[in-house]
């Protein structure tokens, strides 16, 4: 795989094979039935979600959707709440050739958005809902805040770098041409300087998203999201 451009785009992407990930592990289903409707309220679970209108208010989903979501998120998580050893079990399984543990946990605490250690149905259907079916707008102010480790309002270069060495391990061995160590600070660099509008040694909000909206590639990378639901 050529990395070339990953940098700006590999959230994006990225999280697109979370979905991927899920699907294979049956916590998005093809299909429902009837019996499904009344899940929400009936089912016994440690974490008892919010009723299916105010989910179908608070997101882009359709009351079917949410049914279905639901059903796969509860056969795999029967306690109402994924932890984050769930995240990284997923994301090793589905690249084995690399260390994708510290992404996992990056991407972990951006779904975690009241950061109590774990991910509820409503976290994770509010998440998707952005990724899936929100704005441009709503989709990279989701990147920053993933980008945004210290939750600070800002990114500083060792953030990137974190996030950017993370998705480099994770990646592995499937990396063309072969990385070598300091690829990606040198990587971070460039796309830091390219985003620190005023060069006060942080990325705002404003910065971010004016940046990412003049990248081709990242305006490209929105539709990897259409049709995934």
């Amino acid at each position: 795989m050529n990395l070339e451009g990953l940098e700006m785009i590999a959230v994006l992407v990225v999280v697109v094979l979370f979905v991927k990930v899920l699907e294979q592990c049956g916590l998005l289903e093809a299909g429902y039935d009837d019996s499904v409707e009344d899940e929400l309220e009936l089912s016994a679970v440690r974490h008892r979600p919010e009723g299916l209108e105010q989910l179908e208010a608070q997101t882009r989903f359709s009351r079917k959707e949410l049914q279905i979501l639901y059903r796969g998120f509860k056969n795999e998580c029967p306690s109402g709440v994924v932890n984050e050893e769930t995240f990284k079990d997923i994301y090793s399984q589905f690249f084995p050739q690399g260390d994708a543990s510290t992404y996992a946990h990056f991407l972990f605490n951006a779904f975690d958005t009241d950061h109590n250690g774990s991910v509820s149905f409503e976290d994770f259907v509010m998440g998707l809902s952005i990724l899936l079916r929100g704005t441009i707008q709503d989709k990279l102010n989701w990147a920053f805040n993933l980008y945004d480790i210290n939750k600070d309002g800002y990114i500083t270069k060792e953030e990137m770098l974190d996030i950017m060495k993370a998705i480099y391990d994770m990646m592995g061995k499937c990396t063309y041409p072969v990385l070598k160590e300091e690829t990606p600070r040198q990587h971070v660099e460039v796309f830091f300087q390219k985003m620190d509008k005023n060069k006060d040694g942080v990325v705002t909000i404003d910065e971010f998203i004016d940046c990412c909206q003049n990248d081709e590639n990242i305006m490209r990378s929105m539709h990897l999201f259409e049709n995934v639901l």
